[in-house]
């Protein structure tokens, strides 16, 4: 049940730099059960790094609900080229973010839910925050077979994975996140989830692939209203605090002074992109002229998201080699990315503004790059 009440006292309560607030000490001396407002992933990620960063946790657990718009989140070391489609993201309009967690690439939507334990270093434990979700979908539905595995995974029918986890450990503080597929668009959680780039090679962390289904799908009644009120019990019971489920706004500074600056720079194209750990492109194309397919060879290599080194082949005949060294060498420095490419082109090509098909071959070339990207 969602309860409204003044969250500042509470926070002054639990926060480090606070003084406790009489009134409200003893109603939340056990912990808290929060749930966002907001569907924004940036917000929502920036709750984490506020309560990760600002809350004092002992004896004051804190579980935290979230649900996003459509959005893929990878994990703290992943490449994002070789996690998902970004070309249909962004045809699509869905957002990428990257987490502070390590762990694999998600989907989210408003049918799968998030959850975060907060806790101390010390009772850090989340093997014991799966059995708890285990025992709340047990209260709600005894039927489910649902199991936790040793890579803190939880299997529905032995098979169909239904949350995931990732965690971030702290000098005193923890928190544990998972996910609870719901009701989720399955379709578009599968075509966003696979890469169509070839060619990559990266040390980054990769996801392993997995069966998903719908808890909805064995059961029409679990939604995620009830889900989440099922888990909000069990934690309250297990904590032995109010089962209140309290609403939080993310963009609230007078919640989370600085809040607002952190969501912010998880929206930077340094830290989605720029944080990727180094990798390289070895790729090929065909491209059609005078009724032939000509290849065209391409070689990158890519630190903080940006070009380090650019090598293009292409038949001589087909593009002079001048035109390409000043296409490698404008690429040289640049974010790897489609905008930035469109401009760099846009302004090469006003360098020899009469030769047409010059510039055909030109934006076909650039076209097929930024394919890739």
């Amino acid at each position: 049940m969602l309860i409204p009440f003044s969250m500042k006292n509470c926070f002054q309560l639990l926060c480090n730099r606070q003084v406790p607030t009489a009134g409200f000490k003893k109603t939340v001396k056990n912990g808290l059960i929060l749930q966002s407002v907001s569907n924004d992933v940036y917000q929502n990620l920036a709750v984490e790094d506020w309560i990760h960063d600002h809350m004092n946790l002992e004896g004051k657990p804190i579980l935290f609900f979230w649900r996003n718009s459509p959005s893929v989140v990878i994990g703290r070391h992943q490449n994002p080229w070789q996690e998902c489609n970004l070309n249909l993201m962004r045809e699509e309009g869905v957002k990428l973010a990257r987490r502070r967690s390590g762990g694999g690439t998600v989907y989210h939507d408003m049918g799968n839910i998030n959850l975060t334990f907060f806790t101390t270093k010390k009772k850090y434990d989340r093997m014991e925050n799966l059995k708890l979700i285990l025992r709340a979908l047990n209260a709600v539905q005894p039927q489910l077979d649902v199991q936790a595995t040793k890579r803190f995974d939880l299997l529905l029918d032995g098979q169909f994975k239904i949350s995931g986890t990732a965690s971030k450990i702290g000098r005193t503080t923890a928190y544990h996140h998972c996910t609870l597929l719901c009701s989720t668009d399955g379709t578009f959680l599968s075509s966003l989830l696979k890469s169509p780039y070839q060619g990559i090679r990266s040390n980054a962390t990769a996801s392993i692939p997995s069966l998903v289904k719908n808890l909805l799908e064995k059961d029409p009644t679990l939604t995620c209203e009830v889900l989440m009120n099922a888990v909000a019990r069990e934690y309250a019971a297990y904590h032995q605090i109010d089962n209140h489920i309290h609403p939080v706004n993310p963009t609230d500074e007078t919640l989370f002074p600085g809040i607002n600056s952190k969501a912010k720079e998880l929206q930077t194209w340094e830290w989605i992109y720029g944080k990727t750990p180094k990798f390289s492109i070895n790729t090929s194309f065909h491209v059609l002229y005078e009724q032939s397919h000509l290849e065209i060879k391409v070689f990158l290599d890519i630190k903080n998201g940006k070009i380090e080194i650019c090598n293009i082949e292409a038949p001589d005949h087909w593009l002079p080699l001048e035109i390409r060294d000043k296409l490698n060498s404008s690429l040289i420095g640049s974010k790897f990315c489609p905008t930035e490419t469109t401009m760099l082109t846009n302004i090469l090509l006003r360098t020899c503004p009469q030769d047409h098909k010059l510039h055909s071959k030109w934006n076909i070339l650039c076209e097929k790059i930024k394919g890739i990207m």
